[in-house]
């Protein structure tokens, strides 16, 4: 069965009330052994298309990931960039910012860490946490040291929206490509995974009394994704929502968005003009004189 991904693409100014986007899919596989074969074809087609993206040396691609926890951001990140160039990939994972990163504007942090051309960048959260706990949370902008004219403000959500589309813009003229995901998980399917890491010794320190906390604002958090995800979603810088209840069918989702994103991007290997032909030649001669 094709993926086709634009119908999990959340098309631009569109208002999104997640009630209605499903946490759960019919599959894309009808086995594990069907999903192995699908994941690893996709993997193959992105590893082929990052040395191709390392090699043309003109673009980036930036993929983000945002979603309520246990989701299955860290657990899609290592499938579906298994196969990738360790070299060619850059990974940052953004917890409770440092005193020097609450003293700089809100993008700072993340923005320092973009991939640079031929790259592909993963952020594990990212700088949309300002629009989302920090919404949720309030009390945090009080320790972000910003101007008290700009906490009195109604609208700085939607200053900081406009900041965010601002940037994702400024990226993609100047040659990085921006893809987020939003993996939906279910309330339920949360409860299930949390109750998994607490019967799993192995696990038990993936769970604290701060994810129960965060828990309890379910709705809240689905109101700031939803009016995020509504506000910042773009042509040239698309959100995703990936149904998340059955972490291998997003993880098909997820990766054949990736490969296709790479393949609609104008990449290729460096052309060979006469000059370089002459200097391969040269080069040639040397290696086969016999010593």
């Amino acid at each position: 069965m094709k993926i086709n991904i634009k119908d999990f693409q959340v098309k631009e100014s569109k208002k999104i009330d997640l009630k209605k986007w499903p946490t759960k899919i019919n599959p894309f596989y009808k086995s594990k052994s069907e999903y192995k074969e699908i994941i690893e074809d996709h993997i193959a087609a992105l590893k082929e298309m990052q040395n191709v993206l390392y090699a043309d040396n003109r673009y980036a691609l930036l993929l983000i990931f945002q979603a309520m926890d246990a989701a299955g951001k860290d657990s899609a990140i290592k499938h579906v960039m298994s196969g990738v160039n360790p070299q060619g990939c850059q990974v940052y994972s953004f917890k409770h910012p440092s005193l020097e990163e609450l003293d700089h504007d809100f993008l700072w942090r993340t923005t320092r860490n973009l991939p640079q051309r031929g790259m592909i960048g993963i952020f594990n959260r990212s700088y949309y946490e300002e629009v989302l706990i920090v919404r949720v949370h309030p009390e945090i902008l009080q320790a972000e040291q910003i101007p008290q004219e700009v906490l009195n403000l109604k609208n700085i959500w939607y200053d900081r929206y406009a900041s965010i589309n601002n940037l994702e813009n400024h990226l993609y003229r100047n040659g990085t490509r921006v893809v987020k995901f939003f993996l939906h998980v279910s309330k339920e399917e949360q409860r299930q995974r949390f109750l998994k890491r607490i019967d799993d010794p192995s696990r038990n320190w993936k769970i604290s009394p701060d994810d129960m906390k965060e828990r309890s604002y379910w709705k809240e958090y689905m109101k700031a994704y939803g009016e995020c995800l509504g506000a910042t979603s773009t042509t040239k810088a698309p959100w995703y929502i990936v149904p998340a209840d059955d972490k291998e069918n997003a993880q098909l989702i997820i990766s054949q968005v990736v490969v296709d994103t790479l393949k609609s991007m104008k990449i290729s290997y460096p052309q060979v003009d006469s000059q370089r032909q002459k200097e391969l030649i040269q080069i040639r001669k040397t290696l086969t004189k016999k010593l």
